[in-house]
């Protein structure tokens, strides 16, 4: 029988919990789709949610990532923005808000989401 070095028994187990974290991650958006009914998937609310998901991902895949020489940082107002333009969508009915306030505040957390994304995976292309 062949010795693994350590580095490669610690890759293996790094990618372990990559692996986990993914199959986490694809169990919770399997649930939204499952259990939205389809004329609630057409809402703005569920695509946050989506969007949210997926960028979620990306952190734990960043935090999980224990060999990555880049230091990624996301611009922090654009996370704030992100998070306060996705509460404004989902409150809007609360706050008695315009159907294109929630509309909006929708699209502008899931392009934040996305450009901080954008932004996550040029780092770490880059380094």
């Amino acid at each position: 029988m062949t010795e693994l070095p350590s580095n490669s028994i610690e890759r293996i187990k790094g990618r372990r919990w990559s692996v986990i974290a993914a199959g986490l991650l694809l169990a919770a958006l399997a649930l939204v789709v499952l259990y939205t009914s389809r004329p609630a998937f057409s809402s703005p609310i569920a695509m946050v949610v989506v969007g949210a998901i997926g960028f979620a991902a990306l952190v734990l895949q960043l935090r999980l990532r224990k060999h990555s020489r880049a230091s990624v940082h996301t611009p922090l107002w654009l996370n704030v923005v992100a998070i306060l333009c996705a509460v404004t969508a989902i409150f809007a009915d609360l706050l008695h808000l315009g159907p294109v306030v929630m509309l909006a505040s929708a699209l502008g957390a899931v392009i934040c989401f996305a450009v901080s994304g954008i932004v996550m995976l040029r780092a770490l292309r880059k380094g």
